[in-house]
């Protein structure tokens, strides 16, 4: 879905580093999260695990408008958490990178965009799933993720510019307008994915998604002193 598949040079120095800030604040906030939540080993390698499948699904890319292809970040945020989720696509960028999937330069950008989308899908998908099911939940908090991710590569590409382009802003805005438009398909097919993978991981497994669902839980009934 939504990712930034420029080479490094593309954006001018000031604007890698801004966007570097960004993702460091983001995940220094990862890390804050963690830090006040209890990391259990099944945590740990639920995160492992989306980490490994992320980078061989960022592999499998269809060559038009740059290359557009299934993420799973809103996957990853409902399975891993917000936190874990973050650190998880951070080392999918960096791995991305090492191969040439997009350039060092853009691993701010991407890992910016990415966790917003693992922030949107854990808790889109948490706040649906009080009042729908997996599968609704599961379809629609997906494409809001990866909707709103794909203005944000909108925006970012538009204000920071592309180096040594003859596209003005305008003319780039209604470049990166297509892509997002092209992205948006890949959001309801990615929504589907993720809808059938929790229902199913639901029926077989409901207690990997406790974290994400917790806001189900019943409360439990007053004692006779509290009545």
């Amino acid at each position: 879905m939504a990712h930034v598949h420029l080479e490094d040079g593309a954006l001018a120095p000031e604007w890698v580093l801004l966007w570097s800030a960004v993702a460091g604040a983001m995940v220094a906030l990862a890390l804050f999260m963690l830090n006040r939540t209890t990391i259990t080993t099944r945590k740990l390698a639920i995160a492992a695990m989306c980490t490994s499948v992320g980078f061989a699904v960022f592999m499998v890319s269809i060559p038009v408008f740059g290359g557009v292809h299934l993420n799973l970040t809103p996957l990853i945020g409902i399975l891993a958490g917000p936190a874990l989720g973050s650190l998880s696509v951070l080392a999918i960028n960096v791995f991305s990178a090492a191969v040439g999937h997009g350039g060092w330069g853009m691993i701010g950008v991407n890992t910016v965009v990415n966790i917003t989308e693992v922030f949107l899908g854990y808790y889109a998908y948490r706040l649906l799933r009080s009042k729908a099911d997996r599968f609704l939940s599961g379809l629609v908090g997906t494409v809001c993720a990866l909707g709103v991710s794909a203005v944000l590569v909108v925006l970012i590409v538009t204000v920071s510019g592309i180096q040594d382009s003859a596209a003005t802003q305008e003319q780039t805005f209604d470049n990166m307008a297509l892509i997002a438009v092209v992205n948006l398909v890949v959001a309801v097919i990615e929504g589907l994915v993720t809808a059938y993978v929790v229902t199913f991981i639901g029926r077989v497994r409901p207690d990997l998604l406790a974290d994400s669902e917790r806001a189900l839980r019943p409360k439990p009934a007053p004692t006779p002193a509290e009545a």
